[in-house]
């Protein structure tokens, strides 16, 4: 539910058609071909629209580095292949993580809807984008999903565990999405840091700092300057002992249980439950829809917004501005065209 705009940078309005134009000529002028450039591009406009600027177009900066060093191979697809009716392993092949987490997502919603419960594994990808729009795909099917990545510590220290001062966990993301009220599916989608690790690139490619208390220098010390960051510093765990727990938790199952990481960023667990088992449709939208009403009436703390469901901020701001230009920080643009 933070805010993922960046404060304070010089914006630039874009038509969606133009940004979507540059970001695949970056990919396919780095050998991505050109239904993937797309389907990329695509899912980082539809999270600039969402309000999730730390997953938007700014990454395209990210992955085109990633095809140039050879971190993410441009041409490779993802292979699901089941090991048991509700069980696939699915395998990126260093492909960007975006097409490999939605095969994988849509693969154990499938199995589940067949089987009533179901998972899959990721491992071998990059960068997965934003997994809220996958969570959210599978629950307005009717099932529960929940993802979780961790398990290369040793590659990406970027967090510090809480209590301590030295980055030593990756950022760790967990996503729950299941069917809502009469506003559609509930959606957490959170990084198990103070901040995702893209919005400081965000933040620097911007020149701008960040909020206060979300990160440390190296020598400790809390700092708004995302170079501090770069510079050996570490991201704070979200919510003190919650994040770092949760953090923790995912390192263990993406490489005590599933292995050390051989290509990409992290190893993945999606879990999928068809909740038709347990109650029809219509019935558990009425459900949900008395809690979440109740939710969304309570009394908001002063001068604050009213209290919002996880998920429906993005939609309502994706589609008050559906028709709009994008908003992008002047330097990010100039960046993607350069790649372009």
């Amino acid at each position: 539910m933070t805010d993922h705009k960046l404060k304070g940078a010089a914006r630039v309005p874009v038509a969606a058609d133009e940004a979507r134009t540059q970001a695949i000529r970056a990919f396919t002028a780095r050998a991505c071909p050109e239904d993937v450039a797309r389907q990329v591009a695509d899912h980082l406009i539809e999270a600039d629209r969402s309000g999730v600027e730390s997953h938007g177009l700014v990454r395209v900066l990210q992955y085109a580095r990633e095809f140039e060093t050879g971190l993410l191979d441009a041409t490779a697809r993802p292979t699901a292949t089941p090991d048991a009716p509700n069980r696939i392993a699915v395998d990126g092949r260093g492909a960007i993580g975006i097409t490999a987490m939605k095969l994988a997502v849509e693969t154990a919603t499938e199995a589940a809807q067949a089987q009533g419960l179901a998972l899959s594994t990721l491992v071998n990808a990059g960068h997965t984008g934003r997994l809220g729009a996958f969570a959210e795909a599978s629950a307005r099917v009717g099932c529960l999903t929940i993802i979780l990545g961790g398990g290369d510590r040793k590659r990406w220290r970027m967090v510090a565990p809480h209590g301590g001062t030295q980055a030593l966990l990756p950022t760790n993301p967990w996503c729950i999405g299941m069917p809502g009220g009469d506003r559609g599916p509930v959606v957490l989608d959170i990084a198990t840091s103070q901040v995702a690790g893209g919005w400081i690139y965000a933040a620097r490619a911007a020149g701008v700092h960040l909020p206060e208390g979300l990160i440390l220098d190296r020598h400790g010390q809390p700092t708004t300057d995302p170079e501090h960051w770069f510079d050996g510093g570490a991201i704070l765990p979200k919510g003190g002992p919650l994040g770092y727990g949760l953090a923790l938790v995912a390192e263990l199952v993406g490489e005590a249980m599933l292995g050390p990481v051989d290509k990409g960023e992290i190893n993945w667990l999606v879990l999928s439950l068809d909740t038709s088992n347990y109650r029809a449709a219509p019935l558990l939208q009425s459900a949900a829809e008395d809690i979440l009403s109740e939710i969304r009436a309570s009394t908001p703390v002063p001068g604050g917004p009213p209290v919002s469901v996880p998920g429906e901020r993005e939609r309502d701001r994706h589609s008050r501005e559906a028709e709009a230009p994008l908003m992008l920080p002047a330097p990010v643009w100039d960046a993607i065209r350069a790649l372009a």
